[in-house]
């Protein structure tokens, strides 16, 4: 709460100084913040007090404000500088991020910005931007350092004073052969303490953490938190060094992916929710149709086959109509358990802690725990339906219903996830539209059949 008041008061502050036009006091209050404050302010700010804002930033503040918007403030900004000002802030932004942005925007757009870079830097972009987004390509940048082998430490730390002003970061330096391929790493503590006549290899570590160029994101992060790594190389299929991704970056594909998964649990997707931003109500509401429908439509057919089912035991329901009092809290206890079991099992599978080689490990420790609950919960449900009916088969019934759900609710909501991403589909999507369909129909099923195994036995 401090924190958004604090905002608010800088808000109003900034505000205050752009309307009585003092443009020094201004520079000097604005030049204390950090570039992401200064992005979230001007996003508050009308156009043209937003654009009096970013006319008095230096041009290395400048550029690292625009490394933190979105793509659309992004365009709105740029919009309103001459093609020499918008020239000077590109070559300032880091290579990474001003891929991130230049791939959302169209490609009239793209080409134009493209075009006012130097050819080494337009290069760059364009390599980059072949590569998938979400793929350790897509989030890599070039703007790296590496040293060869085969020089002295004196050569090496030359080097690095002539470069890493445009390096993203020199925490790790990494080496290479003479055709670029990795060969090792060395830590910027190791480099200075050496000896100057020293060569490269003889302290370099050949010990190297990487991955390749088409990984996907999310095995990315999954490396970088292992190792506890600030920086990880990328290669290609040869070996080559074709770039690094840092920390930051990884910061922002474990919110992207921890985003995504929650939107499909829910049956969504993040687009709807972005545009919530926007002003046109007939598309978000368009948008959000489109995006729940396919879902709900999975979970409609599924209680059609739920009520064609339950129609085979009409006989059994006209006999003990009591049995229907029942049918909600077994079907519902088993979807917490199933929504339970397939959580802890996409998480699981997400940060590498389920595998190929723990899915059976996985599946017994659900299907125990789904026992143990389960066996609780039918004693408890147990004494309650005898208590509450006074039918002591009837008690039986639903306390072997509620154990048997929930066992098998503990099963699917583990197998299906660890299928799911064994087949190559992403496991997130398995969650409720799926699950809780499967989990009505075989909770319904076996219910009846022990109901009617049971009670009409009588």
């Amino acid at each position: 709460m401090e924190d958004k008041e604090l905002f608010e008061e800088k808000l109003v502050e900034i505000e205050a100084l752009i309307d009585s036009q003092k443009i020094v006091e201004l520079s000097e209050y604005i030049e204390e913040m950090h570039p992401a404050d200064i992005a979230e302010t001007m996003v508050e700010l009308q156009e043209d007090k937003m654009h009096k804002l970013f006319q008095v930033l230096s041009w290395e503040l400048a550029a690292k404000v625009l490394d933190e918007l979105d793509s659309d403030m992004f365009s709105k900004i740029v919009s309103l500088l001459t093609s020499e000002h918008k020239k000077k802030l590109l070559e300032l932004m880091s290579l990474d991020n001003m891929v991130d942005i230049l791939a959302e925007l169209s490609e009239e757009k793209r080409l134009e910005l493209i075009n006012l870079l130097d050819a080494e830097d337009a290069e760059d972009i364009r390599e980059l931007l072949v590569y998938e987004e979400d793929t350790a390509g897509g989030i890599m940048t070039t703007e790296f350092v590496s040293l060869r082998k085969d020089i002295t430490i004196y050569s090496a730390i030359e080097h690095l004073r002539e470069h890493a002003p445009d390096a993203e970061t020199i925490y790790y330096v990494y080496v290479v052969d003479k055709n670029n391929r990795l060969s090792g790493v060395i830590s910027l503590r190791e480099l200075i303490v050496a000896r100057p006549n020293a060569l490269v290899e003889d302290i370099m570590s050949e010990s190297i953490i990487y991955v390749n160029i088409n990984d996907d994101q999310e095995e990315v992060a999954r490396v970088v938190k292992k190792y506890d790594l600030l920086a990880i190389p990328v290669t290609d299929t040869n070996g080559r060094l074709r770039g690094i991704i840092t920390f930051d970056d990884i910061m922002d594909v474990i919110e992207e992916e921890a985003t995504e998964d929650i939107y499909k649990f829910a049956g969504t997707m993040e687009a709807e929710a972005e545009l919530y931003e926007e002003d046109k109500m007939s598309l978000r509401i368009f948008s959000s149709v489109k995006a729940r429908l396919p879902w709900l439509i999975v979970t409609l057919f599924g209680g059609i086959l739920s009520a064609t089912i339950l129609s085979r035991y009409e006989e059994t329901l006209n006999s003990y109509a009591a049995v229907a009092y029942f049918m909600p809290m077994l079907t519902g206890m088993g979807g917490n358990v199933g929504t339970q079991s397939s959580t802890l099992t996409v998480r699981g599978l997400a940060t590498g802690n389920v595998d190929a080689g723990k899915s059976l490990r996985t599946i017994f420790q659900e299907m125990s725990i789904g026992l143990c609950v389960g066996m609780v919960c039918s004693l408890l449900i147990c004494g309650v339906a005898f208590f509450w009916m006074k039918n002591i088969k009837l008690g039986i019934v639903v306390g072997m219903s509620m154990a048997a759900n929930m066992i098998t609710a503990a099963t699917i909501g583990t197998v299906v996830p660890i299928l799911f991403k064994k087949s190559g589909i992403d496991p997130a999507v398995a969650s409720a539209p799926f699950i809780s369909t499967a989990l009505d129909i075989t909770g319904i099923t076996i219910y009846f059949t022990l109901t009617t195994l049971i009670l009409l036995q009588a």
